[in-house]
């Protein structure tokens, strides 16, 4: 295998660092040749010592004099502002580049990299739940792959090496659950930040962590789901599996289904990202083998909508298509913040969610001008809906 050289979009992030332990265990196998992060610059700096890349891209700061000297005077051009994500994932010498940074910021850069002919390996809900249509189109029209780095379609897209994308009858996602599978919606509406954030399988940060915990994150799989296997959002499934040890199922036109299994372990789905799914050895398998017979009993349940409406209002948006997914994301992302600061309830962020999507009229996705006129203008409804809630 040839040296793949990466850029990472993300880098001081969850998926950002355990991709750089993935070059880190597979040696030359990979080269990092661009680096960005939002505000974490010391961080940053850290890393761009350690991988030498070519161009480092600090998003927060407005200006180079605003980044510390750690970063001014590396050997690589340092670029400011998120503009310039659309450079780095341009890159002429990236093969690949990671999309691992959360929120609409990412989109305008996924699109240049697709636009560019550039593989991505997507660990941006948004990009694909907002703005689909446009990624797929401009992947189609250069030849990009968009290759999954979340663990479920990770494991779909497993299942689906060497199958014909005609004998699927249907993908199941399946969900942990969170840490309120068990809960009433009584006991739900009187949960605090730190029960939403103490996710009983994964570590990710607080957003997805949210997201997790209403189940919004699978409603945005499913979407995701839709995109990257082109199959209809009629045809997605959830399944609620608390041991998160089944990654995702594909059924098909046989009955018969497929299945990934492993350890809950994100290292995996972001090295076949990066490879284009080329198996290289991991040392984390000799350290854990993973043992059916000491496992014991896997559980599969139902996911309750009514519990968990959030996981309703995204299928909803997702059959109702255009500009829809991009409210739904927008207005999300706008009541999990005001959550994390205690300025609304946990069963409040379906309600602002779903207030901001009936404000909204659907309409053909058209181009990322106008999705980002749609996600400003749902924003604000979903503010003034939460501080209709505080009222």
């Amino acid at each position: 295998m040839k040296q793949i050289r990466i850029a990472i979009i993300g880098s001081t992030g969850s998926i950002g660092r355990q991709a750089l332990d993935v070059v880190r265990e597979q040696g030359e196998r990979f080269r990092v040749v661009a680096l960005a992060a939002g505000r974490s610059a010391e961080l940053l700096a850290e890393q761009a010592a350690e991988m030498r890349p070519d161009m480092v891209c600090l998003t927060g700061a407005s200006a180079i004099q605003d980044t510390p000297d750690s970063l001014r005077r590396g050997d690589w051009d340092l670029l400011c502002g998120e503009a310039e994500l659309e450079t780095l994932a341009a890159l002429p010498q990236a093969d690949v580049v990671l999309v691992a940074t959360s929120g609409r910021v990412a989109m305008p850069a996924t699109l240049a990299a697709v636009t560019a002919g550039k593989d991505v390996a997507l660990a941006n809900k948004e990009s694909l739940v907002i703005a689909g249509d446009l990624v797929t189109r401009a992947a189609k029209r250069t030849g990009a792959r968009l290759l999954p780095v979340d663990s479920e379609h990770s494991a779909i897209w497993q299942c689906l090496l060497g199958e014909d994308a005609s004998t699927i009858r249907r993908l199941i996602l399946t969900a942990s659950g969170g840490p309120f599978r068990k809960r009433t919606i009584d006991e739900m509406a009187a949960v605090t930040v730190e029960d939403a954030l103490a996710h009983p399988t994964w570590r990710m940060g607080p957003k997805i962590t949210i997201d997790s915990a209403t189940l919004m994150n699978k409603g945005l799989e499913a979407i995701e789901a839709h995109w990257l296997f082109d199959v209809p959002l009629d045809r997605v499934d959830v399944v609620v599996h608390p041991e998160s040890i089944v990654h995702s199922l594909v059924e098909f036109i046989d009955g018969s289904l497929k299945a990934q299994l492993g350890w809950p372990d994100m290292k995996l789905p972001i090295q076949l990202a990066l490879t284009a799914g080329a198996r290289l050895p991991r040392p984390d398998p000799e350290k854990r083998p993973f043992d059916l017979a000491t496992m014991g009993r896997l559980h599969f349940e139902p996911a309750d909508l009514d519990r968990f409406p959030c996981l309703r209002l995204a299928i909803e948006a997702g059959m109702e298509g255009g500009t829809a997914p991009a409210v739904l994301c927008a207005a999300d992302e706008v009541a999990v913040e005001r959550f994390l600061r205690g300025e609304i309830r946990f069963m409040d962020i379906p309600r602002v969610v779903d207030a901001a999507l009936e404000a909204h009229v659907p309409s053909r996705v058209e181009s990322l001008e106008q999705l980002l006129a749609v996600d400003a203008e749902a924003r604000q409804t979903a503010a003034l809906a939460c501080d209709r809630t505080i009222k």
